[in-house]
């Protein structure tokens, strides 16, 4: 049956289509809001070395007056110190005690200090934001290590779970894994706010990554396959929406609490409700009629055009009341249009290497999707260290998508794909490089100029994210385009 056919009848987005949809784009909200939860959870917070014979021993105060002839920093120019996070200036200890004696505790004047300095082995951390660098002492270079860590096992996640999810939604049924996926993430986050150390906090991130990469993929399929053809680049931009949504989200629930372990939570515990969807949203009509449950289609057809107040033909009726759903014969039919499917995936691969074009073709992508990659998520990540406020500065530069999922839309319908991808990756780059060079060279006062450079690159490369996208459906085989 073809299911196009029976939109015409039902609606291409009906209230059925709009409902499921939401409900949909939910999961794509926490998903995202997991997928850069570490930015903040891993995140380097202002910290100093404690001073002895200065600080408090038990309640130390990162700042105080003393702090900047205590330890070594830089002033900028509009006169804040900024201190060095792992050495201090080494105690004249003849001094100590006739300071001390003229002094109150706390106060330490100048000539208790030299000019050597030394490393420390204690901290004390600006209380307005804890993270794992606090909670186990993950600080200085020699363990900075461990904080790239958690965004390399972050990606190596995702990479995993990728091929994972696509399989199993393919054998198993579209809703299933999707709702497995949600609560495989939101366990898996869970675990990472309450690891009671570094090691299983990595390992959590890992396994959040797995189930992280399944959401937004299996939405999509979910979310394309409920609509009609003029809706399905509608229906994607709405779910990038929720995605940046999502995104910026995790910035503002960093800003108003300022802990790491309130941060996972709230982006990892909400989705356990979205258990729910088993009994809530239906599977992919398009996938229950390829592995031939033409029944149990019929049934969310019917209940869909019930939603939509309209009434079906005859014909489209007549489909479903003729299909006895035998579940044993239709499993083995499905088997074997799976076999014959992977047999001619596996003979036009065999093609298509022997192809000088698509070779060339499939290089050029590959080398475009390496590069959105860097530039998309470094841009994200970095956005933190910008001068300002940077949980502003990371909301802006992922809001800053919506406008850029719209433009892409736009762009390909009016100039094309080839078109669209090479201004916008040529935007981002200049912009970058443009805005990299008054970085290095500029002021305070250039501070919003670089800003600026970096919102518009974003806009870029997420226009250009988004026309890769269907760009590589497009250029890729029909046959082999889900292998």
């Amino acid at each position: 049956m073809d299911f196009d056919r029976v939109l015409d009848e039902i609606g291409e987005f009906g209230k059925f289509q709009l409902t499921n949809y939401l409900l949909i784009c939910l999961p794509v909200f926490f998903g995202a809001a997991n997928s850069l939860s570490y930015v903040f959870t891993a995140g380097v917070p202002n910290y100093r070395c404690f001073v002895p014979n200065c600080d408090d021993p038990i309640n130390p105060n990162y700042d105080e007056s003393w702090i900047h002839y205590a330890v070594p920093g830089e002033t900028d120019s509009r006169g804040i110190f900024t201190p060095e996070q792992c050495k201090l200036f080494v105690q004249d200890n003849a001094t100590i005690s006739r300071s001390h004696s003229l002094t109150s505790f706390n106060e330490c004047p100048p000539n208790m200090f030299s000019s050597n300095v030394e490393e420390c082995n204690r901290w004390v951390y600006d209380p307005s934001e804890k993270t794992i660098v606090e909670e186990w002492s993950i600080t200085c270079m020699a363990n900075h290590w461990k904080l790239s860590l958690v965004g390399t096992m972050h990606f190596l996640g995702i990479v995993s779970g990728s091929f994972i999810f696509g399989v199993l939604a393919d054998r198993y049924g579209r809703k299933i894994v999707f709702i497995l996926s949600i609560l495989f993430m939101s366990i898996t986050g869970i675990g990472q706010a309450l690891a009671g150390n570094y090691i299983m906090f990595i390992v959590f991130a890992y396994l959040n990554a797995i189930g992280t990469s399944g959401v937004y993929p299996l939405a999509f399929i979910l979310g394309v396959e409920m609509v009609g053809r003029s809706k399905r680049e509608m229906s994607g931009n709405v779910l990038n929406y929720f995605y940046a949504l999502g995104e910026a989200a995790v910035g503002l629930v960093a800003w108003l609490s300022g802990n790491w372990v309130t941060v996972q939570l709230a982006v990892s515990a909400p989705p356990l409700l979205f258990a729910l969807y088993y009994w809530i949203v239906p599977e992919s009509v398009r996938w229950l009629l390829a592995k031939k449950h033409t029944h149990k289609a019929g049934r969310i057809i019917k209940r869909a055009a019930k939603i939509n107040g309209v009434v079906l033909s005859d014909s489209i009726l007549a489909t479903f009341e003729d299909s006895d759903d035998n579940e044993l014969t239709d499993s083995k039919e499905g088997l074997n249009e799976q076999t014959d499917k992977s047999l001619s995936q596996v003979a036009v691969m065999k093609e298509a290497i022997k192809s000088k074009t698509l070779m060339i073709r499939f290089a050029i992508l590959i080398y475009n999707w390496i590069t959105n990659a860097f530039v998309y998520y470094g841009l994200s990540l970095n956005s933190t260290s910008l001068s300002g406020n940077k949980y502003l500065n990371y909301a802006l530069v992922c809001l800053i998508e919506i406008p850029g999922y719209t433009l892409a839309w736009i762009a390909m319908n009016k100039i094309g794909r080839r078109w669209s991808l090479g201004l916008s990756l040529l935007l981002s780059g200049v912009t970058c490089i443009i805005g990299a060079f008054i970085n290095a060279v500029g002021g305070e006062d250039l501070v919003w100029a670089v800003v600026s450079l970096f919102l518009i690159g974003k806009l870029g490369i997420t226009i250009s994210f988004s026309v890769l996208y269907t760009y590589s459906a497009e250029m890729i085989p029909t046959v082999i385009r889900s292998a």
